[in-house]
């Protein structure tokens, strides 16, 4: 495995990608949901290695902290400010609004106006900034006009509280409709080697210049599993399934910033490694081909 030439920075061999063209972040994130409890609901078992874990991230070169209101809920803000402010100059702040907690595992969707700007200032306040580099929509609440929810996201950015806009779970197009309306920066959802359902998304983004922001973007699936394509390009470069996954995401376009999530530093140190591993076109091909009868196709046929 190759890796980058500052190996005490190793996410920074990711490269850079500018969030609304003016605010540069590494690629090679890291998402904060899992420094909650159990269903990511409640205190971790252990705050201060959660603590530890975002400290960690930092220097290993990770610039962009991607959080939420309804991570606990405040569990992870409340962390991401206790560990890390006063922030770095080039750290940026990634949180959403717009789900609900009832309960672990439990995630309903509110998007009235007034609540999202309650839970724009909640965050201004358990973050401690003055203003969020970028809030996104956590998810787009049908029974609210669209028109209202980003309403709310402009009027705060125009008030200085917000500096980017992004959208999380959306199609390509709820995404064209959102681009008439507010100026999205970046766009959050699920996607991974084994889980390509958004690849519209992708696609769009990548035409128009916006952030692509994947969640559980180490998802492998049945695809790691002894014999298939993931595990034969992870042997023959002597890396493990994630980062080959983490990899073939950073290489899939620019715009992609995969956001990896743990409460481990050992995992974490596993991720940002991925950064400095640079696949073949033809290992590439044959991740994305799902070569030799692996599970990839096998999994998009569930």
């Amino acid at each position: 495995m190759s890796h980058p030439a500052d190996a005490t920075a190793p996410a920074a061999a990711s490269g850079t990608f500018a969030i609304g063209g003016d605010l540069p972040v590494i690629r090679l994130g890291y998402g904060a949901m899992r420094l909650t409890g159990d269903g990511v609901w409640g205190e971790p078992p252990d705050r201060e290695a959660a603590r530890a874990v975002l400290r960690r991230a930092v220097e290993l070169g990770v610039t962009l902290i991607d959080t939420a209101d309804a991570y606990g809920p405040f569990v992870s803000e409340e962390l991401i400010a206790e560990a890390l402010h006063p922030y770095p100059d080039d750290v940026v702040v990634a949180t959403k609004a717009g789900l609900v907690r009832t309960g672990p595992h439990q995630w309903v969707p509110v998007g009235r106006p007034a609540y999202l700007r309650q839970q724009a200032e909640m965050s201004l306040r358990r973050l401690r900034l003055e203003a969020i580099d970028l809030w996104q929509l956590h998810r787009i609440d049908r029974d609210v006009p669209i028109e209202e929810q980003l309403g709310v996201a402009t009027e705060l950015q125009q008030e200085g509280k917000v500096r980017h806009i992004g959208l999380s779970e959306v199609t390509a197009g709820q995404l064209a409709r959102a681009r008439e309306l507010a100026p999205i920066a970046t766009v959050q959802t699920r996607y991974n080697l084994a889980d390509r359902a958004h690849e519209s998304v992708l696609e769009a983004c990548a035409q128009a210049g916006i952030g692509f922001i994947p969640w559980f973007p180490v998802g492998t699936g049945d695809l790691a599993r002894p014999g298939t394509v993931l595990d034969q390009v992870a042997s023959d470069r002597d890396a493990t399934p994630a980062q080959v996954a983490l990899a073939w995401l950073l290489q899939r376009d620019p715009v992609v910033l995969p956001i990896p999530g743990t409460s481990q530093i050992p995992h974490l140190e596993e991720n940002c490694g991925a950064a400095g591993l640079r696949l073949s076109d033809e290992e590439l091909t044959r991740l994305s081909d799902g070569a030799d009868g692996s599970a990839l196709g096998y999994l998009q046929r569930r």
